[in-house]
Parts: C-alpha cells; structure tokens; sequence
C-alpha cells in the first residue's frame, strides 16, 4: 500500500540528488544521500511539518550527523599517532554522499566507507551507516560504526535535528517549552568564543522537568549537559496537543540550540563532545572518544515519537 518513493530534487550548491521518501500510516519522510540528512517529518493525519525549513538566511541545514567528531576541535586539529590532521566543526559526514544500503516502503539504510578524501583528514577504515526506521508513529535512527581497520577506530558521533517551533499556526516561539522526562538539577557546559567547552558548568536546570523557549536562551551559542538524568526531551505546548518526544539512551551528551532568533530548536543527542579549552589535541585523550576494536560494530538509536 505504501510504495518507496523517489523524488528528484535540485538542492542548492550541490548536484541533483535522488531524494528517498518513505512512509508508514502515521509518518512520511525525506532523506537526501548527501550526509544521509533528514528533510521532512510529517504526520499523514494531519499534515504537519515537523522539520525545520533549512531558511539559509538562519541555518541551511536541517539534521546533519555528525561524525567522526561532535563540535570544534581546538585549532580545529588533532593529533594521531605523531601526525596532526585538520578537520572541520563536527566532522565530514555530513558533507560526503552516502550509499542506499538498503531500502523498504518504511525503512532505508545510507551507508558511507572510508575513500581517500576521509582518510586524509582520519586515518581510519571504517564503514559508518545510518538507519531510517518507520514504527507507527515514532521515527527510529539508527547509527552504527564498524571498524574495518587492524587498528582501534576512534570516533565520536551525534545528532542534530532541527524541529520546527512554532509548529502549529497561532502559536510563537515562547508558547513551547522542552519536558525532560526526568527531574534534572544540571549545569550547562559554556562553549568559548572558538567553540571549545569551558572546564565548569554553569547553573541551569535547577530541580525541574522544564525549560521554556525563549530565543535569548541560544545568543551565546549551544547549551551543553553531560550525563542529563533523562533518556528523552520532549517539545511541548500548553496551546496545542502536537509535539514530539526524541529518546536517546546510550547518548552521554546532549546539545540544545537554534540559530538566532530562528524558528527551530535542536535536540542532540551526541556520543561525543567538543574538545574542551584545555584539551592537548591528542585523540587517543579527547574527552567522549568512543573506541572500537577491529571488527566490532558500534550502534545507538536515538528516537522521535511524534504526536
């Protein structure tokens, strides 16, 4: 009954791509292969977008992964093994066109292998897929890391949807607020002027499930916990019973963020971190790295239930 589509789509500053579409009763999406990138979440019932448009005036993006790095490297540099590679703000995937690994009327595998241009910038071998998985009315994203090499693979991977707020019409940006699903007493982690985290917290869940929206709450840049106590945030409204839930179990690190004064907010949900100011460049010392030994496989799924 529900057929894969494929779209052609022209995106801008890139070549034609073959948009993906897939869809179960409740929910319809879109996947670009460039990146693997989610483009659209929507409820068939009723209509809603829940993905930010990508306006370039704000943010051109709309859910890039990121890998093999979460956040800035200092100098935007590390070292491996006696060599300094340089590499870019939350690494290259998002940037490089994935494979349809495999594909159904309501999932689709990318799958993206190391070529010579990744291991210029990371001397590994590794083969890094992504999984679009349809469930009633919950969106599945599986990402799974496996280590082609002889050597451990050391990386870091994460999330970075956009969600649409307001999401319904009549409503603005402070009608909506994120529910955490477990009371939290965390401090944010300040990023510096160059996106580095800074060494102490500063207080900002204070005993609370709640964080109402406000657009000054992102003027100095991303909000960032380690260890929440929640395993899911949700993006609520006292004026309309539409929002969603993202669940992220195995994620020890989590981002908030939307670009200045725009109408999204991003849910992270990051195995891995940004090198904080005192960080030596090192990768084998970087806070959050995840290691994995030659021919083992590395999978997290984070989840959006959307309601």
């Amino acid at each position: 009954m529900f057929q894969l589509q494929i779209i052609f789509a022209g995106i801008h500053h890139h070549s034609n791509h073959n948009m993906i579409q897939i869809s179960n009763e409740k929910l319809t999406i879109v996947v670009k292969p460039l990146g693997a990138e989610l483009q659209s979440i929507v409820r068939n019932d009723t209509g809603l977008e829940y993905l930010w448009s990508g306006d370039p005036a704000y943010w051109g993006k709309k859910s890039p992964v990121l890998f093999p790095v979460v956040g800035g490297l200092k100098d935007n540099t590390y070292r491996y093994n006696g060599h300094s590679y340089t590499l870019g703000r939350h690494g290259f995937a998002r940037e490089q066109e994935f494979t349809v690994k495999e594909q159904g009327p309501e999932h689709v595998t990318f799958s993206l292998t190391d070529n010579d241009a990744t291991r210029k910038v990371y001397p590994f071998r590794f083969e890094f897929s992504i999984q679009y998985l349809l469930q009633d009315d919950q969106l599945q994203v599986t990402y799974q890391v496996e280590n082609k090499d002889d050597k451990e693979l050391l990386f870091s991977v994460g999330a970075h949807p956009a969600f649409k707020v307001p999401l319904v019409p009549d409503t603005t940006y402070e009608d909506y607020y994120l529910y955490f699903n477990k009371e939290e007493d965390a401090g944010r982690w300040p990023l510096s002027g160059e996106g580095q985290i800074e060494l102490a917290p500063v207080p900002m869940l204070q005993h609370t499930h709640e964080l109402p929206l406000k657009k000054s709450l992102f003027y100095e840049d991303a909000l960032v916990f380690k260890q929440l106590s929640s395993t899911a945030i949700s993006i609520r409204s006292r004026l309309t019973p539409h929002g969603l839930t993202l669940a992220f179990e195995g994620f020890p690190y989590m981002g908030i963020w939307s670009a200045k004064d725009a109408d999204f907010v991003c849910i992270e949900p990051w195995c891995g971190i940004a090198d904080n100011v005192a960080a030596t460049g090192e990768l084998e010392e970087k806070e959050g790295i995840n290691r994995l030994s030659p021919g083992k496989i590395f999978d997290r799924t984070w989840t959006a239930t959307i309601f």
